[in-house]
């Protein structure tokens, strides 16, 4: 991807940033949900708080235009920004519409930074403050994410993992991430899909074998998630760029889920 670089986060984020990147907009990019919200700058000086999104949309930007972004695990953003999930949902707003004063002062750094790495550098120390400045995403998110990158488990399953009601889960679910645990694990288990297919020893499985171990009853389950989401068939989301979008790392890397109760 000439026009995208995905960049690693330090380990001390890891659990916090997916990753960081910078990007030289070609015209149209289709982008597909992750269940992420990313914080990015755009050139004409705005800072944007990209919410997560239920399908895949366009970025329509003049070609060229230069952007840079930290990408949030799904369910940490909203608790460092201040503002639930579902606010967030499908749409575009400026960081100053969320934080105020201290993003206009912000957006100006960035802006006045000499490259692209500076601003990535500016905006990812500012996402360490977020963090150290905040409690932290609700431990329930993360529970949530680490059982779901790793198996579909029912929303009556999670609920009774977390010593929840089902009520209680799906309320919590959209302020942190702003739908209910189904569509969540629509989306980690499409991505869970891809970072199956890119992974070291795994060339060789069909896309029915793919579906199998990604979680779906079967490779018509699949397609069908597929067209639902990245609106693309299996083979044509794989052939994409989509699934390097996070560089080395996944929305779906692998983590032990914590003995005991999420809540």
């Amino acid at each position: 991807m000439a026009w995208y670089r995905p960049v690693a986060v330090a380990p001390e984020l890891r659990d916090a940033l997916v990753c960081g990147w910078t990007a030289e907009v070609d015209g149209v990019e289709l982008l597909v949900p992750d269940g992420c919200v990313d914080v990015m700058w755009l050139a004409d000086g705005r800072v944007v708080v990209c919410g997560p999104e239920t399908s895949a949309w366009p970025v329509v930007l003049p070609k060229g235009t230069e952007a840079v972004g930290v990408r949030f695990r799904p369910g940490v953003a909203p608790g460092l920004l201040g503002t639930p999930a579902h606010l967030l949902l499908d749409t575009r707003v400026g960081l100053d519409d969320v934080l105020g004063r201290g993003a206009r002062a912000l957006a100006r750094e960035v802006t006045d930074a000499g490259s692209a790495d500076a601003r990535l550098g500016l905006l990812t120390t500012a996402a360490q403050g977020w963090l150290y400045d905040n409690d932290g995403p609700d431990p329930l998110a993360l529970w949530t994410v680490r059982v779901l990158s790793r198996r579909s488990s029912s929303v009556a399953e999670l609920a009774d993992g977390a010593g929840l009601t089902d009520r209680q889960l799906q309320r919590r679910s959209r302020a942190a991430f702003g739908y209910p645990p189904s569509m969540l694990r629509v989306i980690l288990r499409l991505q869970r899909f891809m970072a199956l297919a890119r992974a070291p020893g795994n060339a060789h499985l069909g896309l029915a074998e793919l579906a199998h171990l990604a979680g779906y009853s079967d490779q018509a389950h699949l397609s069908h998630d597929c067209r639902r989401i990245a609106s693309s068939t299996p083979s044509e989301l794989l052939q994409s760029q989509v699934p390097d979008w996070h560089g080395p790392g996944s929305v779906v890397d692998d983590a032990p889920v914590p003995a005991g109760q999420a809540a």
